[in-house]
């Protein structure tokens, strides 16, 4: 099935456009770390508590809003919270209650809620999500992430020198790299937290984009055996224009479910769906825009290298 009949779109003629973009984004992101001195990470890696409440209104009780449930916990004394309005798949009225290791325990803050809103209170379905995570537990999970990125990344790199070569798993580290980059930036822009299904979004999206660059670069290979006397350059436009029609018909399906995910999943995944929808979208550039316009530039720069000898 092609998604596309036969293209001739000048990928590697746009690259410089496409390095431009990429390179204003990463700022954008990296500037956005800086100014909130780096990720602001969940309650899974600084440790705190996470309580997911339904505060759906019983008999003779009225629909609350945020204000209302941060004035009743600050008249109880639990300050330094953070609440939140949460849209899931129902009609209930859920908030998501996040506090920093230290500060309340989740029991405080239930019966709070309870005295102050006892018409709001379903004794049945009122906690639906309940998280505590110690500090030193989150430090070392934090660490766990990190050297889980760390020997992906080197294992990739590894992988595709030895089954193409070095440049190669040059070039699609470095798209990895943006991916990574660009997704963590987005969700510091937005003030998104960064959880342990964000990283295991990370870690997906690094398989996903490095899936459809190896399968470009397989035909970049191919290609290259069959048409030795054309531009290394003409040879990678044309490799990427015949492996289009796949990469949009994967990227379309996976983005369909994602997005589904994203907007029917309920809270517990959100973040880690709006990471995989960013890294779909990003991934699927980065192979086109990315990965292959670096083997470009590769080669260009080993020819003149040559010539000057």
């Amino acid at each position: 099935m092609r998604f596309f009949g036969e293209t001739n779109i000048d990928f590697t003629g746009m690259r410089k456009i496409a390095f431009a973009i990429s390179a204003i984004i990463i700022l954008a992101g990296i500037i956005s770390l800086v100014i909130h001195k780096g990720p602001e990470y969940s309650i899974d890696f600084k440790g705190g508590i996470s309580l997911e409440l339904d505060i759906s209104p019983q008999e003779g009780g009225h629909k609350l809003d945020v204000q209302e449930i941060r004035n009743a916990l600050s008249d109880a004394g639990i300050k330094d919270i953070e609440i939140q309005s949460v849209k899931g798949s129902t009609e209930r009225d859920l908030i998501l209650i996040k506090a920093p290791a230290g500060e309340s325990k989740g029991d405080n803050i239930v019966q709070a809620i309870k005295k102050a809103f006892p018409n709001n209170i379903d004794p049945d379905n009122f906690i639906r999500l309940q998280e505590e995570v110690g500090p030193k537990v989150g430090d070392e999970l934090k660490g766990k992430a990190i050297l889980a990125a760390f020997w992906a990344l080197l294992g990739i790199i590894l992988y595709i020198w030895w089954r193409f070569e070095f440049s190669y798993g040059l070039a699609a580290v470095i798209a990895l790299f943006h991916d990574v980059l660009i997704t963590i930036g987005i969700f510091s822009i937005f003030g998104r937290e960064i959880s342990l299904s964000v990283v295991a979004a990370l870690l997906t999206i690094i398989g996903y984009s490095l899936n459809d660059t190896i399968v470009i670069f397989d035909r970049i290979r191919e290609d290259l055996k069959l048409y030795r006397k054309k531009p290394f350059a003409e040879v990678i436009n044309m490799s990427i224009n015949q492996t289009l029609s796949r990469t949009v018909i994967t990227s379309l399906t996976t983005f369909v479910v994602v997005l589904s995910l994203y907007l029917f999943g309920g809270s517990v995944i959100h973040d880690m769906a709006l990471a995989l929808l960013i890294g779909v979208i990003v991934g699927t550039y980065s192979s086109i825009f990315i990965a292959s316009p670096i083997l470009v530039e590769h080669f260009i720069r080993r020819q003149k290298k040559a010539l000057k000898k």
